[in-house]
C-alpha cells in the first residue's frame, strides 16, 4: 500500500526536527494573533503520548513550543493580574494598581505559592523542559505587553473533566448505569463534567476550565506534569502497558495588548486585546476489544474511544465532500463531544496540524491502513483562514523611546548628584562670577567710636562697582563681537542659501523636465495600451470568427459526407431498382412472347380441329345423322389440345394449379397461416417437397430452395379470394437467407350459373355451323389456356402460366 503526506518522519528522528517542521509554524502563528490546534493520531502503543510530551534529556512537542513562547515573548511580558480571563472565552485589562491589589490579595491568602524563580523543579521532568535551543520567534511585536494561561482538559467516556480542578480524584472506580453515566455513592463522588459553550465570536470553550496565568517554561511545564498528567486516565490492556483511556487538550492561551502612547502603561481598551490559542491534542490510540481482550470499563472505554475517532472521521468525509463536489452538507459536530470543542477550527478559524503514529509491528497492520488512509484524505480538507489581528493606531516603536528617556534620565540625576553616592555638583557660572568680587569685610560695628569699618566696607564696595564696570564693558565688547560673528555667519547663512537654492532652481529645472518627460512617456503608453487593448480585443473576435468559421466548415464538411452516403445509397438503391425493373421487363416480355406463342398454336390448332371435323363431315355419309361428340368419348379419350384459347381482356381469373417445379431438387417453404380457410376452387396448389410453416424461420429458408406463401382475402362478390405468392430463396452476403418474389397466382371460386353457356340447337344444323357451334360450347366451357409444346407427343400440359390473364 502507498500514501502520500507532505513529510515523512523515520525511526531515528529528533524532536527538535520534528519540531522544527510541524509545530513551529504554529507557534508563530500564535504570537502573530492566529489559533492552532495540534494532533497526534495513531493506533494505541504507536507513540503518541511520546510525541507529545517527549523523555528525560529530549523534550518532546509540548516543553519545546512553551521554550519558544517564553523565549519569544519573555522581556515584554506583562505583570500578573494585568490580563484577567472572563467566564465568556474572553479577556480584560486591568491598570498597574488593580493588579497590585490583587497581587497583594492573593499573597494574603493562607496558603502561599512559592514564585516560580525560586521555586525547585522536580527531577522527573526537569529534563524535558532544558531544551538547549534558543528557538524563537524573530519578528515579535515589541509596542506590546503579553500574558501566557495554560489549561488542561481531559475528554473520558465522551465526558469532559478538568485536570486542573483542586478537587482530589479518587482511583477507585465508579458504578455505572444503563445510561453510561457514573452513579454517585458513599464512597466514591466523580469530578463534575464540563460544558461546552459557544462564545458571542461562534467559537467552542469550556465553561468553569481553570486557567493557570504562567511566566516561565518551568512554571508552565509543573503546571501539566504536576496538576494534570498525574490525574489523566491510563490503564493497563494487553496491547500498552500505559495506554491512554481519555483524549488529553493542553490548551496555550495567549493574550496581548498595545503600550499606550507614551510606552509605560497597557492600554486600557478592550477592543485592542487580541487572544490567540494554541491546542495540543494527544488523542487515545484505537484499539479493537478482541486483541486488547477489555472486559467492563476498559470494554466501555474502548468503545467511547472509538466512536470519538469515528465521528472524527466523518467530520472530515463531510467537509472534504462539501469542498469538492459544492455541497452543503450539515457536518456532525455534536455527535462527539472532541469534534464540537474544536468545530470552528474545522470551519476555518485556524490551522489545522495531524501528526500521524505509526508503529511497524505486523499486528497492527490492518489498523494502521485504516489509520493512514484517513490520515491521507483529511490533507484534502482546507481551513486554514488568516485572522486580522485589530489596528491600535500608535506609532511604533514606544517601548524603546520610553526605555531610553528612562536611561537618559538616570543618567542626568547621576550628574546632578541625585543618586546616592554621587560626587559633588559643579558650580553654576553665576556662583563664579559671585565668587570672582573681593570678599566683603567684616560689617559689625561693636563700638560706636569705630571708624574703620565703614571705610573699609566702602572701599570694598567700590572695587566691586569698578570690577562691575569692566565686567560690564567686556559684556558689551563681547555682545558687539557677538553680534559682529552673528551677523558674518547670517552673511555667510545667506549666500549659501542662495547657491543652495540656485542648485535647487536647477534641479527643480531638471526635475521639471524629467516630469514632462515621464508624463509624455505614461501618455505613450497609456497610448499603446489602448493600440494594444483594441487588438486584443481584435484578436478576440478574429478568434471567434475563426472558430465560428471552423464549426461552420466542420459542420458543412459532415454535411456533405451525410450527403455524399446518402448519394450513394440512392445509387446503390437506384441500381438495385434498375435491375429488379429490367429482370421485371425481360419476364414479362418472355411472358407475353409465351403468351402470343400460344395465342398461335391455339389458333392453328382451332383450324386443325375445324378442318378435322369438315373432314369427318364430309367423308361421312349424308344419309346418316351426324352425331354430336359426346362427353363419354371426350372422357374416354383425352382432346388433342392442351390450353384452350385466352379467355377475353375483361374475363375474370379462372383458377390456377401451381407450375411444377423447374428441377426435382428443389424443395418448397409452404408458408400458410393459422387460420387458412378451405375453398374449394376446381384447381388446388399442390406444392411437392414442402415444409409447411405457420411462420418463416431462418432453419427451414436455408433449407428450401422456393418459397410459397398463401394468402386469403375477401373480394368484392363476398367470395373468399386466395392468392399464391411464389418467391426464390437465395443467401446474403451477411450469411442470411432472403426472399425475393416472382409469380402470383389467384384461385377464385365462381358459382356456375352467373356464366352464359350456349347449349347445342334442339335440331342438326349444317356442317359448318356444327362443328361452329360446337367449339363455341367448349370454348365457352373453359375460360383459361392450357400450354402444350408444339409437337410434342405427351398429349396437353399441365404446368400453368405464371401471370393471371
Amino acid at each position: 500500500m502507498q500514501y502520500s503526506f507532505k513529510e515523512v518522519f523515520g525511526t531515528l528522528v529528533v524532536q527538535k526536527e520534528l519540531f522544527d517542521v510541524v509545530a513551529k509554524p504554529l507557534v508563530e502563528d500564535l504570537i502573530r494573533g492566529k489559533n492552532g490546534l495540534l494532533f497526534t493520531y495513531g493506533v494505541t502503543g504507536s507513540g503518541k503520548t511520546h510525541t507529545m510530551t517527549g523523555s528525560p534529556g529530549d523534550g518532546g512537542l509540548l516543553p519545546r513550543c512553551l521554550a519558544m513562547i517564553f523565549n519569544s515573548i519573555g522581556p515584554f511580558q506583562a505583570k500578573r493580574f494585568v490580563f484577567k480571563l472572563d467566564d465568556k472565552n474572553g479577556v480584560d485589562v486591568q491598570s498597574e494598581v488593580e493588579a497590585l491589589l490583587e497581587r497583594q490579595r492573593r499573597e494574603a491568602l493562607p496558603i502561599p505559592k512559592t514564585p516560580a524563580g525560586k521555586r525547585q523543579l522536580d527531577p522527573e521532568f526537569a529534563d524535558m523542559i532544558d531544551v538547549q535551543d534558543q528557538c524563537r520567534v524573530e519578528e515579535v511585536d515589541e509596542d506590546n505587553v503579553y500574558g501566557v494561561f495554560v489549561s488542561y482538559i481531559e475528554i473520558y467516556n465522551n465526558y469532559i473533566y478538568d485536570l486542573l480542578e483542586e478537587t482530589p480524584l479518587d482511583s477507585i472506580k465508579p458504578k455505572w448505569n444503563s445510561c453510561n453515566t457514573p452513579v454517585r455513592n458513599g464512597d466514591f463522588v466523580p469530578p463534575q463534567s464540563k460544558i461546552l459553550r459557544e462564545d458571542q465570536n461562534h467559537n467552542m470553550y469550556v465553561t468553569g476550565c481553570t486557567e493557570v496565568e504562567v511566566k516561565s517554561t518551568e512554571e508552565a511545564f509543573e503546571v501539566f506534569w504536576r496538576a494534570g498528567q498525574k490525574k489523566r486516565r491510563i490503564a493497563n490492556t494487553q496491547l500498552n502497558r500505559e495506554s491512554s483511556r481519555s483524549h488529553s487538550v493542553f490548551i496555550i492561551k495567549l493574550a496581548q495588548a498595545p503600550l499606550d502612547a507614551d510606552g509605560d502603561n497597557v492600554l486600557q481598551e478592550k477592543e485592542q486585546i487580541t487572544l490567540s490559542q494554541l491546542s495540543l491534542v494527544d488523542l487515545a490510540g484505537s484499539e479493537r476489544t478482541n486483541r486488547t481482550k477489555a472486559e467492563g470499563n476498559r470494554l466501555r472505554e474502548a468503545g467511547n474511544i472509538n466512536q470519538s475517532l469515528m465521528t472524527l472521521r466523518t467530520c472530515i468525509e463531510v467537509l472534504r465532500e462539501n469542498q469538492l463536489y459544492g455541497t452543503n452538507k450539515m457536518v456532525p459536530y455534536r455527535d462527539s463531544k472532541l469534534t464540537h470543542l474544536f468545530k470552528n477550527y474545522f470551519d476555518g478559524e485556524g490551522k489545522v496540524r495531524m501528526i500521524v503514529c505509526v508503529n511497524p509491528k505486523a499486528e497492527d497492520y490492518e489498523e494502521s491502513l485504516q489509520v493512514m488512509r484517513f490520515a491521507e484524505m483529511t490533507q484534502e480538507v482546507e481551513v486554514a483562514r488568516p485572522v486580522d489581528r485589530p489596528l491600535c493606531g500608535l506609532t511604533p516603536g514606544r517601548r524603546l523611546r520610553n526605555q531610553a528617556f528612562r536611561e537618559e534620565l538616570a543618567r542626568k540625576l547621576e550628574l546632578r548628584g541625585g543618586p546616592v553616592g554621587a560626587g559633588p555638583e559643579e558650580p553654576s557660572a553665576a556662583e563664579l562670577f559671585f565668587q570672582s568680587f573681593p570678599p566683603l569685610p567684616s560689617c559689625e560695628l561693636l563700638d560706636i567710636n569705630d571708624d574703620q569699618t565703614l571705610p573699609k566696607l566702602i572701599e570694598a564696595l567700590e572695587q566691586r562697582h569698578k570690577m562691575r564696570q569692566m565686567l560690564a564693558e567686556e559684556f558689551a565688547k563681547n555682545v558687539l563681537a557677538f553680534k559682529t560673528m552673528l551677523q558674518e555667519f547670517d552673511s555667510g547663512v545667506a549666500s549659501k542659501e542662495n547657491y543652495i537654492q540656485g542648485k535647487l532652481a536647477e534641479k527643480e529645472k531638471t526635475i521639471t523636465g524629467q516630469k514632462t518627460e515621464l508624463e509624455r512617456l505614461e501618455k505613450k503608453i497609456k497610448t499603446l495600451e489602448y493600440k494594444i487593448e483594441i487588438l486584443e480585443k481584435t484578436a478576440t473576435i478574429y478568434e471567434e470568427d475563426k472558430r465560428n468559421l471552423q464549426q461552420e466548415l466542420e459542420s458543412k464538411s459532415q454535411k456533405l459526407q451525410r450527403q455524399a452516403s446518402d448519394k450513394r445509397r440512392l445509387e446503390a438503391r437506384l441500381q438495385g431498382m434498375v435491375a429488379e425493373t429490367s429482370l421485371k421487363w425481360e419476364k414479362e416480355c418472355e411472358r407475353r412472347v409465351a403468351a402470343k406463342q400460344l395465342e398461335m398454336q391455339n389458333k392453328l390448332w382451332v383450324k386443325d380441329e375445324k378442318l378435322k371435323q369438315l373432314k369427318a363431315i364430309v367423308t361421312e355419309p349424308r344419309a346418316e345423322r351426324p352425331e354430336r361428340p359426346s362427353r363419354e368419348r371426350d372422357r374416354e379419350k383425352p382432346l388433342p389440345r392442351s390450353v384452350s384459347p385466352s379467355p377475353a381482356p375483361g374475363a375474370p381469373a379462372a383458377p390456377l394449379r401451381p407450375r411444377r417445379s423447374r428441377s426435382a431438387g428443389e424443395r418448397w417453404v409452404d408458408h400458410r397461416p393459422p387460420s387458412h380457410v378451405p375453398t374449394e376452387t376446381l384447381l388446388q396448389p399442390r406444392v411437392p417437397r414442402a415444409i409447411t410453416v405457420d411462420s418463416p424461420s431462418e432453419r427451414a429458408l436455408a433449407r428450401c430452395d422456393r418459397y410459397l406463401l398463401t394468402h386469403q382475402e375477401l373480394a368484392s362478390d363476398g367470395e373468399i379470394q386466395t392468392k399464391l405468392i411464389k418467391g426464390d430463396v437465395f443467401k446474403t452476403r451477411g450469411g442470411g437467407q432472403a426472399v425475393q418474389f416472382t409469380d402470383i397466382e389467384t384461385l377464385k371460386q365462381e358459382s356456375p350459373t352467373g356464366r352464359k353457356r350456349r347449349s347445342s340447337p334442339p335440331r342438326p344444323d349444317p356442317a359448318g355451323d356444327t362443328a361452329d357451334s360446337e367449339w363455341t360450347d367448349v370454348e365457352t366451357r373453359c375460360s383459361v389456356a392450357v400450354e402444350m409444346r408444339a409437337g410434342s407427343a405427351l398429349g396437353p400440359g399441365l404446368q400453368h402460366h405464371a401471370q393471371p390473364k
